[in-house]
């Protein structure tokens, strides 16, 4: 067993290591990273054999966290590593996108890549890393996997970018990117901003790629040090009589159905009737075909290979587009707020033929979601969700989980929104998107859609954000710029580039380049580009609704927030939460209290909500007649609760029992508490003190009515003398049956 490793000193006291050569040997390739105490390994296998009726890389990609990476145990029934989380979901898209591109064409193996976390530095995340170990795996292996690539973070953090910076200071970053590349280019941008300008995120990235390629090149070190020799592999090649037959019969043709602007559906159903004329014909002339379904697969690939070129050679030559459009142009929006009527938010966000709706729900604290990831366990108080139904692009397919494209764009929307909400909001908010139609963009009709729905809720954003998605087509020096890319676009274009943004700045980005090379400058070109189309199409969402509306929806819960004593929070509670249960059966309020640290004290915060402003204030008044304490010689009214012989309880301030002594009832002396009082009587008492040793309070009626003229007051009752009766109505007398038992001598 021989070791490799290779390591890189970037800043004093930090260092990436990569090792291979002792663990998964078994495996085509398999590399140990290391930063700190975070610890990956990262494990590629493919199949030797390759399936010819393939016409697709069927690259799958995991990224696991193990709990015991942090020392935790999972939560659950089963206690064991289950099924991938978001998290994980999203660092597996990153990583995909970051290699997917390198494979050579035609190499369609099946080909799964592992990473998994191993060891956990809470000041290290392995988002950022995970592609390295990856691409160092695939390498070293006998895949042939022609070049690296790495992926760092940068951040804007204090008003200066900072490379790899330590988790705890994420959150102060204005500015969150993770950016993958090979030595000569930028392939793949993931990360969100808190409205940035465009010449800082390119500032952003011509860092990132100067740390990209050391990365790359300590890859290669531990390449030329073991690396295997690249197995055989040599792309199908297809019929050369057949390739230019095809090109023959369909070529001319294809060009005739790009040139005229019609819509998706018409163009998808000329594009088939096309091809089905090129197989009739092909057929026709070729009667072997009819038995041969290689070649007719072949067939297919020319004349689908043929479109992308005839297409894209119509967008250089023209610089006119599918639909009609020129490269800047728009399509034409229509939006709908306040689309649904009982949704506490809504909005219907049309772009040409991308249609979604968005709807918002506010909900409590109760409604949070709990994150227990192997590293990390929070709440989390804003979600997006992005469905995408197959019927959008007119499809018939089962309904499933969630897939990670549908994760990997409600995430990117979410991030573009979620830096725009309230610092002080209470609600927990839901955000979902249902895409209705779909021809590319959909993801950034949902952030519109959501934006608008947002403030169709009364949700008082700072700013209201836009999205649009960039493509681009280049071939040598030829290059066009498209704003708000087609669905056919983003297949046969050479970039897919969102970004997402207010009229002060970005919120997110996500980007994926398939052509080599791209220059800064052709980049900047469509930054500035794609800023004048979320301009654009932010104007079009202020003329509708410019502002946030000025109240919530009447059926969105209403709330109040109070602070309590920490030493009261029990008194609320109840033994056993019988109190706080009683407060919400009674009022139809929903009530949270939760201990939160203010400086150097704890402090109960108690949450109240309800649709119902009368049940609001109801569950308010039984609470503060818990926490707030009476004060002697206010007013208070009062209920009898029940009864005694010299006296009578009441029952004052929604909860408290106070003492209301007999001769308290009233200025004139009354004799017997019958007939005087009647349980559920109500009327006015004066707090006269409370005991200090009983904290029992003492109530007076009395107080409160006018002393009747020339009334005087009785003299105080003498100390009992020795020798008095119990009652102090003087000595005992003898009843003539001797004396009483405690007096009884031995």
């Amino acid at each position: 067993m021989q070791r490799f490793s290779e390591r890189l000193e970037w800043a004093e006291g930090e260092a990436l290591t990569l090792e291979t050569g002792w663990l998964a040997k078994q495996a085509d390739g398999a590399v140990l990273l290391r930063k700190g105490d975070t610890m990956l390994l990262a494990t590629v296998v493919a199949r030797k054999e390759i399936d010819p009726n393939k016409d697709f890389l069927p690259l799958s990609v995991d990224y696991r966290e193990n709990y015991a990476s942090a020392g935790k145990i999972p939560g659950g029934f089963f206690k064991r590593d289950g099924r991938s989380n978001e998290y994980e979901i999203l660092t597996s898209r990153v990583v995909d996108r970051s290699i997917r591109p390198l494979f050579p064409e035609g190499y369609f193996a099946d080909i799964q890549v592992l990473i998994t976390l191993l060891s956990s530095d809470p000041e290290v995340k392995g988002d950022s890393l995970a592609c390295v170990a990856a691409s160092a795996a695939l390498l070293l292996s006998d895949i042939p996997f022609p070049e690296p690539v790495a992926t760092v973070r940068v951040c804007q953090i204090g008003g200066q970018l900072v490379l790899n910076p330590k988790t705890s200071s994420l959150e102060h970053a204005t500015l969150d990117l993770i950016v993958a590349g090979t030595p000569d280019s930028i392939t793949m941008v993931e990360g969100e901003m808190r409205e940035v300008s465009e010449e800082v995120m390119l500032e952003a990235l011509r860092l990132a790629h100067a740390h990209i390629k050391e990365l790359n090149a300590l890859q290669l070190k531990l390449q030329a040090q073991c690396g295997k020799p690249k197995r055989a592999f040599e792309p199908k090649l297809v019929d050369a009589d057949l390739e230019a037959r095809v090109h023959a019969l369909a070529k001319g043709a294809l060009a005739d159905i790009v040139a005229k602007p019609v819509d998706k559906q018409a163009r998808s159903e000329a594009y088939d009737t096309l091809w089905k004329q090129v197989l009739e014909t092909l057929l026709a002339e070729r009667p072997e075909l009819a038995d041969d379904d290689d070649q007719q697969k072949d067939a297919k690939r020319v004349f689908g290979d043929l479109k992308w070129s005839v297409v894209r050679e119509h967008y250089l030559s023209t610089r006119t587009r599918l639909d009609g459009r020129k490269g800047e142009d728009i399509r034409p929006i229509w939006i709908g707020p306040g689309y649904l009527p009982r949704a506490h938010g809504s909005a219907l966000f049309t772009r040409g033929e991308t249609q979604a709706l968005g709807t918002v729900t506010l909900g409590t604290k109760l409604d949070e979601q709990m994150i227990d990831y192997a590293t990390l366990s929070t709440f989390k108080r804003f979600l997006l969700q992005y469905n995408f139904p197959p019927f959008s692009t007119g499809e018939v397919k089962p309904l499933r989980a969630p897939a990670r494209r549908e994760v990997g764009h409600g995430n990117l929307a979410e991030r573009a929104l979620k830096n725009m909400l309230p610092e002080d909001i209470e609600y927990t908010i839901r955000v979902t998107s249902d895409v209705l139609e779909s021809n590319g963009s959909s993801s950034m009709a949902t952030v519109c859609a959501g934006s608008l729905a947002l403030m169709d809720a009364g949700i008082k954003i700072k700013a209201a954000v836009s999205g649009i998605a960039m493509g681009l087509i280049v071939d040598g020096d030829r290059y066009m710029i498209l704003s708000d890319i087609l669905g056919d676009e983003d297949h046969l274009g050479d970039m897919d580039f969102k970004t997402t943004g207010t009229a002060n700045g970005l919120t997110a980005c996500q980007m994926d380049i398939q052509v080599r090379g791209l220059s800064f400058e052709i980049l900047s070109e469509a930054l500035a580009q794609a800023k004048r189309g979320r301009e654009h199409i932010l104007s079009k969402m202020n003329e509708v609704l410019a502002e946030p509306r000025a109240e919530l929806s009447r059926y969105a819960p209403r709330m109040l927030r109070m602070e309590i004593p920490s030493d009261m929070i029990g008194a609320v509670i109840g033994t056993g939460g019988k109190v706080i249960q009683e407060i919400q059966r009674t009022s139809g309020a929903i009530v949270n209290i939760e201990e939160v640290a203010q400086g150097n004290k704890t402090i109960g915060v108690v949450t109240i909500s309800s649709p119902d402003t009368e049940k609001l204030e109801t569950a308010l008044a039984r609470i503060n007649a818990i926490v707030i304490q009476p004060e002697v010689g206010e007013t208070y009214d009062a209920k009898v609760k029940f009864l005694k012989e010299a006296g009578a309880v009441l029952e004052f301030m929604g909860g408290k029992e106070g003492w209301l002594h007999i001769s308290e009832i009233s200025w004139k002396r009354v004799e017997t508490i019958e007939g005087t009082l009647e349980v559920g009587e109500e009327f006015p008492v004066q707090l006269l003190e409370v005991d200090p040793k009983t904290g029992r309070y003492r109530l007076s009626r009395k107080a409160l009515l006018p002393k009747p003229e020339g009334y005087e007051e009785r003299p105080p009752r003498p100390p009992r003398q020795d020798g008095e009766g119990h009652h102090g109505r003087g000595p005992r007398r003898d009843n003539g049956r001797g004396p009483r038992r405690n007096d009884r001598q031995d």
